[in-house]
């Protein structure tokens, strides 16, 4: 089994709605290790493990420090999960990524594409990760599911960089495809319903259920290398119900890394 890596990112300063992110990763790691539930994966595969190591949470300074710190994090060859953090982290981690996995496949599950050429005249705002990634040929195959906020210039980015995506509004999971290069993860919160997940800046009706969610992790057959969870907004939150989907979703992601 390869060695696991966990990293939280404190960073919401490209988010373009609310701030709050920054305050996640603390909070998800403090649901999962409550009273409130076990250490253990739906398939009984126990997260407590002498090759995961949590690095704690880094303050971010500047935003490409998320590079490095990610960089230095892998560099043994460890596989990461991240904690974010707003969804802009995600391009300085798949940068440093692209160091080992240079044909790598991403599966984002995100109420929105997060495709702007630039947002607000920022092209690393946490509306563009994805622009990056492709535009840098960061990804081989980029497959996004719960989409439900695609505009006309996003469409048009999907098209040029041959983004295949899942949207909420004619969604068959049994329709995603078999991924064959090592995946890499992102998960922002909002891409559940905001009934599961009350705790996000921007609330986007209509989306996935958190079965639906765990039945596509679960269903994945190639080599998860990394992961996110990235865009809770504990400002935001209700009751912590959307730390401990976060947390849950954590514990999942954790056992795909294992490879169970």
């Amino acid at each position: 089994m390869s060695k696991i890596n966990i990293q939280g990112i404190n960073w919401d300063a490209k988010s373009s709605f609310q701030k709050g992110p920054s305050k996640a990763p603390n909070l998800i790691r403090k649901a999962l290790y409550s009273d409130s539930m076990n250490l253990c994966t739906e398939f009984g595969t126990s997260i407590e493990h002498d090759n995961i190591t949590d690095k704690g949470d880094f303050i971010i300074n500047e935003y490409f420090d998320i590079e490095t710190i990610t960089r230095k994090n892998i560099e043994s060859g460890s596989k990461l999960l991240t904690l974010g953090g707003d969804h802009s982290v995600t391009f300085p981690i798949i940068k440093a990524f692209n160091e080992h996995y240079p044909k790598l496949d991403i599966l984002h599950i995100d109420a929105h594409a997060d495709l702007y050429h630039d947002y607000e005249g920022d092209p690393y705002s946490h509306a563009c990760p994805f622009a990056r990634i492709m535009e840098n040929g960061f990804a081989v195959k980029l497959v996004q599911v719960g989409v439900r906020t695609l505009n006309p210039h996003q469409a048009s980015q999907a098209e040029k960089f041959n983004v295949e995506i899942h949207e909420m509004r004619n969604l068959d999971l049994n329709t995603i495809p078999k991924f064959t290069n090592p995946l890499y993860i992102s998960l922002d919160m909002d891409g559940f319903d905001p009934a599961y997940a009350p705790g996000v800046s921007h609330h986007e009706p209509g989306g996935l259920t958190s079965r639906q969610v765990l039945d596509l992790i679960h269903g994945i057959d190639t080599e998860v290398v990394g992961a996110d969870i990235v865009e809770y907004n504990p400002d935001r939150d209700f009751q912590d119900m959307t730390a401990y989907l976060a947390a849950k979703m954590m514990k999942e992601l954790l056992g795909k890394l294992m490879g169970s």
